[in-house]
């Protein structure tokens, strides 16, 4: 094991492989997510329902929220080991240059750009986590299990709004070179599945984009209304 992560080529693939992990809890959220567009329902809230059932998953077989612990922890370690990778890939790859700069010839802005939009994700995932997670940026009403009303009074606030307008953004744009880098690294990009991929990840970025950036503009245009 710390042969493959002491190599350049076990370090890629441990950056793949844990980015796919991120990628697809990153689908299962938005999934998830998309349960406040119901609306507030009789003071019944489908979203509400919905994060009470991911704590009582698995009971009384197992503990309360202990399998969205095991999922937290699995997304930590990902996240560990796909911010390290990369670090340690830019450096070696910077002394592998040596003083000179490489031209960017023929690479695309998110490309260019991973590491500038990588950085804004991870500082919008902590502010994300301290928001509805932590409940510790607490400028509206926050309530424990409340997450419908949690949603309604953030999304009242403009600024907050644009800040996950942004992170959603900065998210899309990362994923788009993100998926086909780790396809390219996990060997399924070939001369002719290239272009298919290079659509399938910039689609897919796309519809996760639209998905997460629903939920705030529903609520802040009124489309979702009041808790009930």
């Amino acid at each position: 094991m710390r042969e493959f992560w002491s190599s350049s080529i076990g370090k890629k693939i441990a950056v793949g492989i844990s980015g796919a992990i991120l990628v697809a809890y990153l689908v299962l959220h938005m999934v998830g997510n998309l349960n406040a567009l119901y609306g507030a329902g009789d003071g019944d809230a489908r979203v509400d329902d919905y994060a009470h059932w991911l704590r009582e998953f698995g009971e009384p077989l197992l503990p309360h929220a202990f399998v969205l612990w095991v999922v937290r922890v699995v997304l930590l370690c990902a996240l560990v080991v796909h911010v390290t990778g990369i670090v340690q890939l830019r450096r070696r790859a910077a002394a592998a240059r040596g003083p000179h700069k490489a031209k960017p010839i023929g690479r695309s802005l998110a490309s260019r750009t991973m590491v500038v939009t990588g950085v804004l994700v991870l500082a919008f995932v902590v502010f994300h986590i301290l928001q509805f997670t932590t409940l510790t940026i607490d400028v509206t009403p926050l309530r424990e299990g409340a997450v419908y009303a949690n949603l309604y009074w953030a999304f009242q606030k403009w600024y907050f709004v644009l800040i996950y307008v942004l992170g959603v953004c900065a998210i899309a744009f990362h994923l788009r070179h993100g998926i086909w880098s780790a396809a390219q690294t996990l060997g399924y990009v070939r001369p002719n599945r290239d272009r298919a991929i290079r659509s399938a990840a910039t689609w897919g970025s796309i519809v996760i984009a639209a998905g997460f950036l629903s939920i705030p503009v529903c609520f802040w245009t009124g489309v979702l209304g009041a808790p009930a």
